[in-house]
């Protein structure tokens, strides 16, 4: 059996404009004629981004234009630098353009450090690069549109999530891309022309359900999600030469190299040399000072079973021990032991899927140390397992099979 495909329409184009939103598209531009010149964007997008409601859609694009000048978006091609810990191990770039002359950029999801990065940079970093990204593509729609002779705009998105465990499940990362994601779509709406998945994880489902509020149905319109049989779909919509040749292409660089490493960076851990102490990041968590001789724990509510842990945390000066355990038959019950952890040097971090409904406990144990208390930092969340009525949802995506099938052939050959 070969592995499923999940796609939500494999012939994405544009409807034509009824009468009824002919008409709602003149007075649209009626209404915002005094800012219309100051975005190099098309503000029809803006419309249908709204369901073609004259007054959302202005609120929309007025905020739009507050939002560019107070950003300076129309200077950032030739103003931006990227960081430099974000030019090395940032991940995604672009290669080329799709059969309809869309440009191509390819997101190895598995691959970003996001935690690294989260520590070594700021929001507003993450901000301007997107920003830029985008002010890159509607000027390649440009170039494109008087190469090929007709309108060309729109982008073909790779989203490889080869890697993506559960530590995709990072509470301060999940916000920031969610962040990122509402900043591109109410200031560059209808921008995507197909998403591409590739490499489905198992956890797929979990991250589905966390990015569905932000997920349009238009958007859904040009989703298409695959596992690991993934060559014909990306050939249906990219011609050879411009796919990267690790994907079933014939893309390279220079030397050979079949993951194009020159034009999408390939991530990897970032150096802790480049860890910032006053990152965004570090407000996002909590504080607690466990007391000299003494522990500290932390309870958290699992109510189903299959529900995934996530927790991350750090002491200032000095260690700490850390252990898991569930509150069951009236006694603590070990579910990770208690061992000391370099917390002061190295940020600690973990996932536990719970097989157990029932209160769980970090457990922060200074018990060793008779002189000093210590101050900690942490975070951690409670996901869920996806409901059936989810399933139910992804498995109307599905094309030859259902998610479970798809996802258990994956499961098999990747992990």
């Amino acid at each position: 059996m070969t592995d499923s495909e999940i796609n939500l329409n494999n012939n994405y184009t544009r409807k034509p404009l009824t009468a009824k939103e002919v008409k709602a598209l003149q007075q649209f531009r009626e209404n915002v004629k005094d800012v219309i010149d100051l975005i190099n964007y098309d503000v029809e997008k803006f419309l249908r981004a709204r369901s073609f409601d004259v007054k959302k859609a202005e609120q929309m694009l007025r905020a739009s234009v507050e939002f560019r000048q107070k950003s300076k978006v129309d200077t950032i091609l030739k103003e931006y630098k990227i960081p430099e810990v974000m030019d090395k191990y940032l991940t995604g770039g672009f290669c080329g353009h799709a059969k309809d002359g869309s440009p191509i950029r390819v997101e190895l999801y598995g691959n970003i450090d996001l935690k690294g990065l989260m520590r070594s940079t700021k929001k507003s970093d993450f901000e301007r690069n997107k920003l830029h990204q985008c002010e890159w593509t509607v000027r390649d729609w440009e170039e494109q549109s008087k190469k090929l002779g007709y309108p060309v705009d729109g982008m073909t998105v790779i989203c490889d999530m080869g890697n993506t465990g559960t530590s995709a499940l990072w509470l301060p990362g999940i916000k920031m891309h969610l962040s990122l994601v509402k900043m591109l779509e109410d200031n560059y709406p209808e921008m995507l022309k197909r998403l591409l998945v590739i490499n489905a994880p198992r956890i797929f489902p979990i991250l589905y359900r966390i990015s569905k509020p932000l997920i349009s149905e238009d958007t859904k319109q040009k989703i298409h999600v695959k596992g690991g049989d993934y060559k014909d779909l990306l050939l249906r919509y990219i011609d050879a030469d411009n796919l990267p040749a690790c994907y079933g292409g014939k893309l390279t660089d220079p030397d050979g190299n079949p993951n194009c490493a020159s034009m999408i960076g390939q991530g990897g851990p970032v150096p802790k040399e480049y860890y910032l102490e006053n990152t965004d990041f570090n407000l996002q968590l909590q504080s607690a000072t466990v007391p000299n001789g003494d522990k500290l724990y932390l309870d958290y509510i699992v109510e189903k079973p299959g529900s995934v842990l996530s927790w991350e945390f750090k002491t200032e000066e000095h260690d700490i021990s850390f252990g898991l355990f569930l509150w069951e038959n009236e006694k603590y019950k070990e579910i990770l032991p208690i061992e000391r952890t370099d917390s002061n040097v190295v940020i600690q971090d973990g996932t536990y899927t719970c097989d157990k409904v029932g209160k769980y406990f970090l457990c922060f144990d200074n018990s060793y140390s008779w002189t000093r208390s210590k101050k900690l930092r942490y975070t951690c969340e409670v996901f869920a397992p996806v409901e059936t009525s989810m399933i139910q949802e992804i498995n109307k995506l599905v094309g030859d099979c259902d998610w479970k099938t798809l996802s258990e052939k994956f499961e098999t050959t990747h992990l």
